[in-house]
Order: C-alpha cells, then sequence, then structure tokens
C-alpha cells in the first residue's frame, strides 16, 4: 500500500462520517457538489482542498463556487492511492490492478487543475514507476507502451516528461525490442536525474543516458534501489537493503561508470541518514532484531563515518546510540545527535567523543536548537541547553517534568527568557542567569493541558483546543476564554491540528534527491525563515503553479490572529472565531452537528465542511 503523504499541516481535523445536514448549517461563501460520496477531504500544500469521492478525484479552490476539477477517469479514488510529492503542486492517483500486473497513474497539478500525464493519453500500457524529480520538474515513468513496431509493447521502456508542458523529452527501451535473451530486465529502484544525464538502475545494470537519450555508459552493478551523487555529480553512490533485519550494501560509481571501491561497504540495517561531507560518508541506518534471537542483539541505530575513497569505516569504535537516532546534525567540528529513548552526544569526524559524558536527557526529544547559549534540548520529560563544546549543562539544574502530554515552548525576546509549558505549569528560564522558576500555573478546563505557548503584544498566550488564556509578563491572568466541546463523546476523537504555520514551510524546504539531507542544526524559533526559504525555492521553478505556491508562503497567514473552536452556540454545534489578542468572539459559523468533518486552512482563512454526504461549503474566515 501506498504512503500517503499529507502536504498540508496547518489544518484542524475532526470527525466520522454523519447523515445529511447541508439544510442545517449556516449559509456559506462557497458550497460545492462533487457529485458523489466524499471518501477523504485533505488540504494540499498549494491551499485547495483535494477531495476523494466514489467517482474519481474533485479538486476546489474557493473564490467560485466551482469546482476547479474533477478527475473521473479512473472512478473511485482511495486516500491510499493518491501521493502528494513534497514540495511541488502535485499529486499522483495510482490504481494497481490484481498483484500489480496492471496498473493507471495519474499526475495532476492541483493548483491548476490540470492532468499533466496519465497513463491512458500517453498511451501507456503499463506503468511500474512515475517518479516526480525537483528541482529540475520533470516526471520519469518505466513501464510497457502500447502498439509500436513488433515487440516493443513488451520492451521495458523509460520516458522523461517536462512537468511544465506535459511534454515527452525522450525516451529508451530497456533493451531491443525483439532481442532474445534469458536475463530479465527491470528498472529495480528509483532512477537519478542529474544536470546533464539519467541514471537508471535495473535488474541487469546501470544505464546511463544523456538528456536525448544517448546512451553514455553501462555497468553491470545491478538491482540498485536508489542513488545519491556529489555536488559535482562526479560520484555517484548506490544502495540495496533487502529488509530492517540485514546488511545494506554501499556502492560507489564514478562518472564513467566504473565502480570505484574494490569491494561494497556494508552497514548494518536500513540507512535512514546519508551525507556527503569533505572528511567521509556520515551514515545512520536502523537496525531491526524484533522477532530474531537474543543473539542479534538490541534494535538500534548504528553511526559510521565510512571514507569516500575505499568504502572502509574510518572509525576504530562506533559511538553508542542504545536506541534510535531521532536528531542528526553535522557541526564544523563534528556529529551531533539525540536518540528516541533519551541521550544527546557528540563525536568528531575522527571518531573521538566530544562531550565528556553522553548526556542523559528524558524519552522524546521534541526540539534541538541553537541559542546564543548553547544547544536547548526540549523533551517529554525534561529540558536544558548545554554546552555545544563539552555537553555540560548550562541550566542549574535541568527541568523536569512528569511525561506530559503536551510540552510546548517559545522564547520571549522582551524578557530575554525561555518559556516551557508541561505539567500545568509555565516554566520561565532567564538567558542570562539560567535561574528557572514558575511564571505561572495552567488552570485549563475540560480536563485539557495547554499546547501551545505564543507571543502576543500584549503577553503571553497559552491555548489548546477548547481554551486560551492571555497571561501578564509576570504571569497574572489577563483574561482565559473556555468555550465546551459539543459533546462528551467527541472529546477523544479530536485530532490536534491548529499547528504552528511555519510547520509546512519546514516540511516542504526537505531534501529534493532521496538520502541527500542537509543535516543543519536549526536556530531556536526560526519560523518565519524557514517560510521565506520555501517561498525562496517555489520562486526558482518558473511555472504558475510554482508562482502561486511562492506567493502562498510569502503571505502572512491569514489567522494568526484567530483561534477557531468548535463549539455550543445559542442554535446548536459550530464554530467560533477567537481573537487572541482580546479574548474576544468575533465570528460564528453554525453547523448544527456534534461531529461535524471540517478543515481550516489557516494560511488563506478558510473553512471547508462536509455538509452532507457529496456536498462542501466553505467560509471566509477573514470577514
Amino acid at each position: 500500500m501506498k504512503t500517503r503523504i499529507k502536504q498540508f499541516a496547518l489544518i484542524v481535523l475532526l470527525g466520522l462520517p454523519f447523515s445529511s445536514i447541508a439544510q442545517k448549517a449556516e449559509t456559506p461563501d462557497y458550497r460545492y457538489d462533487v457529485g458523489a460520496n466524499i471518501n477523504d477531504m485533505t488540504i494540499a500544500i498549494s491551499g485547495n482542498m483535494i477531495v476523494a469521492t466514489n467517482d474519481g478525484l474533485v479538486g476546489i479552490k474557493p473564490g467560485s463556487n466551482e469546482l476547479l476539477f474533477n478527475f473521473t477517469d479512473y472512478g473511485r479514488v482511495k486516500p491510499e492511492e493518491i501521493t502528494y510529492v513534497p514540495a511541488s503542486p502535485y499529486l499522483i492517483v495510482d490504481q494497481q490492478g490484481l498483484a500489480g500486473i496492471t496498473s493507471k497513474k495519474a499526475v495532476i497539478d492541483h493548483v491548476t487543475g490540470e492532468v499533466i500525464f496519465s497513463t491512458e493519453k500517453n498511451g501507456w500500457k503499463t506503468v511500474w514507476g512515475a517518479e516526480v524529480k525537483m528541482p529540475q520538474n520533470k516526471l520519469v515513468v518505466n513501464g510497457f507502451r502500447k502498439g509500436g513496431e513488433k515487440f516493443e509493447s513488451v520492451t521495458p521502456l523509460v520516458a522523461v516528461y517536462d512537468l511544465a508542458t506535459g511534454k515527452e523529452d525522450f525516451s529508451f527501451f530497456l533493451l531491443e525490442p525483439g532481442k532474445v535473451t534469458a536475463k530479465y530486465f527491470a528498472v529495480s529502484g528509483q532512477t537519478l536525474l542529474l544536470k546533464d544525464k539519467l541514471i537508471v538502475p535495473t535488474s541487469q545494470g546501470m544505464i546511463c543516458k544523456s538528456k536525448s537519450g544517448e546512451t553514455l555508459w553501462e555497468n553491470k552493478t545491478k538491482n540498485i534501489q536508489w542513488m545519491t551523487a556529489s555536488d559535482t555529480e562526479k560520484d555517484i553512490y548506490g544502495f540495496i537493503t533487502n529488509d530492517a533485519k540485514s546488511n545494506t550494501k554501499i556502492y560507489k560509481i564514478g562518472e564513467d561508470g566504473s565502480e570505484l571501491w574494490a569491494d561494497n561497504a556494508k552497514v548494518q540495517g536500513v540507512i535512514s541518514n546519508f551525507q556527503i561531507l569533505p572528511q567521509g560518508l556520515a551514515v545512520v541506518s536502523d537496525k531491526d532484531t524484533a522477532g530474531k534471537s537474543v543473539l542479534a542483539g538490541r534494535s538500534e541505530s548504528k553511526i559510521a563515518l565510512l571514507s569516500a575513497t575505499s568504502g572502509e569505516d574510518l572509525w576504530d569504535k562506533a559511538p553508542k546510540t542504545k536506541g534510535f537516532v531521532q536528531h542528526f546534525y553535522v557541526m564544523d567540528d563534528g556529529i551531533l545527535f539525540g536518540v528516541y529513548s533519551g541521550g544527546i552526544n557528540k563525536v568528531s569526524f575522527d571518531g573521538q567523543p566530544l562531550f565528556k559524558k553522553p548526556l542523559k536527557t528524558g524519552e522524546n526529544i521534541l526540539t534541538m536548537a541553537e541559542t546564543e547559549n548553547g544547544l536547548i534540548y526540549i523533551t517529554s520529560e525534561d529540558a536544558n541547553i548545554v554546552n555545544l563544546d563539552t555537553g555540560e549543562q548550562v541550566w542549574k539544574k535541568p527541568l523536569k517534568y512528569k511525561k506530559a502530554s503536551a510540552v510546548s515552548s517559545t522564547y520571549d525576546s522582551k524578557n530575554n527568557r525561555y518559556l516551557i509549558s508541561a505539567d500545568d505549569e509555565l516554566l520561565a528560564i532567564d538567558a542570562t542567569t539560567n535561574d528557572v522558576a514558575t511564571l505561572a500555573k495552567s488552570k485549563f478546563e475540560g480536563k485539557e493541558d495547554p499546547t501551545h505557548v505564543e507571543m502576543r503584544d500584549g503577553g503571553i498566550l497559552l491555548t489548546s483546543d477548547q481554551n486560551l488564556s492571555l497571561l501578564e509578563w509576570e504571569g497574572g491572568e489577563q483574561w482565559h476564554a473556555y468555550h465546551k466541546a459539543p459533546g462528551k463523546s467527541l472529546a477523544g476523537k479530536l485530532i490536534a491540528g491548529a499547528m504552528a504555520v511555519a510547520s509546512t514551510a519546514a516540511m516542504v524546504s526537505m531534501s529534493y534527491e532521496a538520502g541527500m539531507n542537509k543535516n543543519q542544526l536549526g536556530q531556536y524559533n526560526q519560523r518565519g525563515r524557514d517560510a521565506d526559504r520555501a517561498a525562496t525555492m517555489f520562486a526558482e521553478i518558473s511555472t504558475i503553479s510554482f508562482n502561486e505556491l511562492s506567493k502562498r508562503f510569502k503571505a502572512t497567514a491569514a489567522t494568526q490572529n484567530s483561534q477557531f473552536i468548535l463549539t455550543n452556540l445559542d442554535s446548536g454545534a459550530g464554530l467560533v472565531k477567537i481573537n487572541k489578542d482580546s479574548g474576544n468572539m468575533e465570528k460564528q459559523i453554525l453547523l448544527k452537528d456534534k461531529k461535524p468533518e471540517y478543515q481550516v486552512d489557516e494560511w488563506a482563512g478558510i473553512l471547508y465542511y462536509k455538509a452532507d454526504n457529496n456536498s462542501i461549503f466553505a467560509y471566509d474566515l477573514t470577514k
């Protein structure tokens, strides 16, 4: 089953299917009849609503009552058949037949609604793989085409399409059509698109083609699953992993296709992080020994630095992790890492520990970031700032709290202090003296804990699903707003979704090529910079859709000064808009349903509401 990538994190998603209630809801600004039963609603990174129905896939762009697109070529589209391509305006619909023998794929631009590629319109009989390549804005397809000359329809073919135009750049067969061979030829993994060439891994070796389809070289390195290349593109690394319990083999290939290592390198488990450094190849691999004998050892991550010249391990003794690596950062003097089960350590590029001893922390490291005072870490159980040179703790004693259900933090620049909310307390740590004090006790109603702390011009705002509280700088409460959930049965079914606006920006700024991680430790509270970086990245690709994405991330979130809460209104259940600075109710939308299914696009300020089985209402929350 394909992994379904949710591309827009700035949502509030609630609910279960329910009976038709369209006549009960407040009159919307826009209404859409999608023509069939709704199976799923997702806000894409573009802000457009994508709806999977029993008839196909529908796109909604607020601003009119017309549908952006209605893709019905494949009939019913299940949520798991949709893949949202990261850092792009594209989604892929993938429907496979019995045992994957037949497949239908379509690439849709969810900004314009255009179907850029489909197996049927482009003459494909079966498509095994369809990869969107960024930032080149290309689509690489492999499978069998229909018709053509004799034997062509049963000969594996690779084609490259320009996603800006939908036109084919070039294509080639993996072997000569009609050639008799006992060998099985098929694409074995992800292709690698470089500046002037395409490298295709196959069951019989690697094939390198120019942008015009000319063969530049071939080799016998078989069954490569994924690849990455150095910045110069002269060194290519290929990877093969059978499963999480076995080794991953790494091969180094030169720009002429030759194998540059006498033998492949091996690391335990599946590679979760790989970075090419001047000092060598930094590798994190995750070994899963679940179900194996005690002699197999614990399930944990392994960290290694391999020689780029030979593939040999440069470290005599690898740093111990005793768990899975959750954070991994390359510093000027070495590698810093944090482990999910607890613990932070730093090792030099020659394998020597840089901390006096590994730092013990609580489980689940939520935050690791640089500050003027050192490395701040926040876990589900404790927090502190650490000297990045020695590993010594900066705060006089680490903050310790129970395994809190919610932990949030921010930096108060007005008063030069860190604020951490956990266990019904708001803790303040002076950034100069490192003194720790309880600033305020959280008294939220409805058995809720604060899930977010935010700096406002007039004080400190604590929020949860149903509560808001604005504190004075000294901790006194200015006001507290509580709006009870419509029913007890709903309380346990809410999915937290009012995430920080920049979470999407951080997500889309991910590396383009699998494995080419840029593991740089970020600055604490750099959300605005992440949004700017995302906008700049989108602007570098000159198409209408990418320009629209760039504009979206350059804009200020339309609802940054408001929070939306589902509660009971005088005439029934509905959504209320609460001003974050005053606590006043600015808007009400009557839904009259205790279990509504809706999503809020906080960037554009639009509420999408499933009014009945095949209707969606949209409300402008900025009015």
